[in-house]
């Protein structure tokens, strides 16, 4: 099976190329051109039309809406389309039923890890849909992931997504604040972080972004326009509107984005506290 990426951001071109590498990559397409990338086509419609699946790997749910209205003409039996935007479960709903009326079919597949993570192929996927059909691109995903886990169905799949990224966020605007507190008392950060790594606190988030804490490097693995979106979308989720937690997180995520920090990681949360 031969596999088109449409969205070349952060993620979607690094996988893109281990799909080249692997002799995978039927096509590629991104909304700013980028003619020289392997596999480079003039529109998503050529993608879909050159690839048996479709994978899609952009901003947010009306730029997915933008790319699956574009390639329904070259979709039909026999093409997959693999969902792995963030996005929320009605809108996963909606993608499903359009891409299955043309005789298609749809998988939703959320994933974690940063650009690091995707990189080394190590990348993990929240796969939503039936069990056949993630067995049958198991070998294609498995090109750019370590791990696949069978969620559930597609709009599990999107929920759990959003609730990882929920849970990513409140911990960096804690690593923030505790950081903050501990320099201000004059406590160096070797100090911080080697108490750290001994308390029951220490997470992998904490892991990948004490580098970029210490050095006040804020290239974006995740950004924070990304992360304010994610968050935005779990807030509007049936049952989640008065979460405290998810309120507090997404305002700060928000000020960051006004404060100008929008493209920079989402570590730069700490950059809001002096």
């Amino acid at each position: 099976m031969k596999i088109g990426v449409i969205g070349l951001g952060i993620i979607g071109g690094v996988w893109a190329r281990h799909y080249q590498a692997a002799d995978k990559l039927a096509g590629a397409w991104n909304r700013t051109p980028q003619p020289d990338f392997p596999q480079w086509k003039e529109s998503p419609e050529a993608v879909a039309s050159a690839a048996d699946v479709v994978q899609i790997v952009v901003a947010d749910p009306p730029a997915v809406r933008a790319v699956i209205e574009r390639i329904l003409p070259a979709l039909g039996p026999g093409k997959v389309v693999v969902q792995s935007s963030t996005i929320d479960p009605q809108s996963s709903d909606e993608f499903r039923t359009l891409v299955k009326a043309t005789g298609a079919r749809y998988l939703e597949a959320p994933f974690t890890g940063s650009k690091p993570a995707a990189e080394q192929a190590q990348s993990v996927f929240y796969l939503g849909g039936e069990a056949e059909l993630i067995a049958k691109l198991e070998p294609l995903l498995a090109t750019v992931s370590a791990t696949r886990f069978h969620i559930g169905d597609h709009k599990q799949a999107a929920t759990l997504k959003l609730a990882m990224n929920l849970n990513l966020a409140v911990q960096m605007q804690a690593l923030s604040e505790s950081l903050v507190l501990a320099r201000r008392a004059g406590i160096s950060d070797d100090v911080f972080f080697g108490a750290l790594g001994k308390n029951a606190g220490y997470s992998g988030l904490t892991k990948l972004k004490e580098p970029k804490l210490r050095a006040g490097d804020f290239s974006p693995q995740f950004s924070v326009k990304h992360m304010l979106k994610d968050v935005r979308l779990a807030s509007r989720i049936n049952g989640c509107e008065d979460f405290p937690v998810l309120d507090t997180v997404r305002d700060c995520l928000a000020a960051a984005d006004r404060a100008g920090y929008a493209d920079e990681d989402f570590a730069a949360l700490i950059k809001l506290l002096g």
